[in-house]
Parts: C-alpha cells; sequence; structure tokens
C-alpha cells in the first residue's frame, strides 16, 4: 500500500509538472507576443538613430588629401547647398605652377614643353601639362608640372615668373622686339651709325619669342637699332640724334 501511494503521488506530481511545463510554454509565448510591437519600436527608433548619426558624420568634411589648410570660404553654422566650395587644402610638397601668357603669344605652345619657374628664391625645372581652351583677360593660363625638389620658401599661391622654351635656335641673330613687324616678315627699323646718324633699313624678320626676335636679314651681330615707334619718321630714310 506504501508503494502504491508513492506511485500515485508520483503520477500526480507529474502531471503537474507537465501542467507546469505548458503554462510556462504558454507564458512565454504571450511574452513574445507582446514584446513584438514594442521590439518593432525599438528597431524604428534604432533606425532613426543610426540615420542621424549618418547624416552628422557626412557634416564633417574631410579633405581627401593629405595637406594644410588655406582658406575656410563658409562660416561656422551657415548652410549651404551641395556643391559649395567649404575649405582649400593644398599639399605644400606637391605643388604646380600657373603662367599666364598673352593670348598672341600662344600660338606655338605645345603640351610637354620645357619650362623654367622662377621663384625669387630659386628658378625649378617644369613641363607644360595643360594649356586652357579659352582665354581671359587677354592671357591664356598655362600649368607647369615641376620636377625636382622645390626651391626654400615655395607655397601655394606665391607669385613667380615662368619661361617656357618653344624651341632652341643655334647661332642666332636677334633684337628685342620692335614696336612693329610680325614673325617671318620684312619691317624698317633705322640702324644707328657711327657719326651718330640713324638710318633706315630693311630687316627681314624670323622667329620670335616674347621679348626679342630673330633677324635674317639686313643686320649683323653688333648693329644697333631703334626698336620704338617711329612712325612719325616715315618720311626720311636718315635722321640725326642728339643726346
Amino acid at each position: 500500500m506504501t508503494v502504491k501511494l508513492k506511485k500515485t503521488q508520483a503520477t500526480d506530481q507529474a502531471n503537474r509538472l507537465k501542467i507546469a511545463q505548458q503554462r510556462l510554454k504558454m507564458t512565454e509565448e504571450g511574452l513574445k507576443s507582446q514584446l513584438a510591437p514594442q521590439e518593432a519600436d525599438v528597431n524604428l527608433k534604432r533606425a532613426a538613430y543610426e540615420l542621424s548619426m549618418r547624416k552628422l558624420d557626412d557634416l564633417r568634411v574631410k579633405a581627401g588629401m593629405t595637406g594644410v589648410l588655406q582658406l575656410v570660404s563658409v562660416e561656422r553654422g551657415a548652410q549651404v547647398s551641395p556643391g559649395t566650395n567649404l575649405v582649400r587644402v593644398a599639399d605644400p610638397t606637391n605643388l604646380k605652377a600657373e603662367v599666364r601668357i598673352a593670348e598672341t603669344q600662344t600660338k606655338d605652345l605645345r603640351l610637354g614643353q620645357f619650362a623654367e619657374i622662377d621663384t625669387r628664391n630659386g628658378v625649378v625645372q617644369g613641363k607644360v601639362a595643360r594649356i586652357d581652351p579659352a582665354s581671359t583677360n587677354g592671357t591664356v593660363g598655362v600649368d607647369v608640372i615641376l620636377d625636382g625638389a622645390l626651391p626654400p620658401g615655395a607655397r601655394p599661391d606665391l607669385s613667380v615668373d615662368g619661361t617656357i622654351r618653344i624651341e632652341k635656335l643655334d647661332n642666332v641673330v636677334f633684337v628685342g622686339r620692335p614696336a612693329f613687324g610680325q614673325d617671318e616678315g620684312t619691317v624698317s627699323m633705322f640702324k644707328l651709325l657711327p657719326t651718330g646718324e640713324a638710318v633706315r633699313t630693311n630687316v627681314k624678320l624670323g622667329r620670335s619669342s616674347v621679348s626679342t626676335i630673330e633677324i635674317k636679314e639686313g643686320l649683323q651681330p653688333g648693329d644697333q637699332v631703334i626698336l620704338s615707334d617711329m612712325s612719325n619718321y616715315d618720311q626720311f630714310d636718315r635722321i640725326q640724334l642728339k643726346g
């Protein structure tokens, strides 16, 4: 009878355990159904938070290169439209030179031509890398890529002088560019004589640079000529110079 009583108690406890487990399962399922809307709300707020953080991170403008901040074009808190230039960053170790050439002197410019840039602290060699397709205020911009080490004191926006070598001519007679006369043309110039007079001489010109022009005929090395405008003396072939 004791054994039967214990078995009955054990069966009763087993049934209670089964019922308790079923209740626990139902409770868990009920909690899940209750938590589902709250979890959805949490996920929605998390997504909104992440979007706000991405927008905040997008406001932190970072340059795509290593360099020195030169200019800030906008004030803090200002509203700007897409594409607005915010800042200027330059790499002082990687500079180029921009040379402005008179549009009348650009017909012989070519990419790859040799150039010299004078920074007033030294001269650096370079090559023509880009020529503006249009002129601005009578000049054309030419970008020169610099070769070798930069002179001391070289920095962005530094004013420099540039010389571009169009062509190298050997054993050439040349003078400064006269007030009148075009390449490969003939011009009348006054040549100085030892007597203090100047005589009109027809001179055949060749190729020119910015400041000098080739002499093909009419002058010899050592001759002195008047380069200024002498149109007021067109009716004379000989003039007397006075000190």
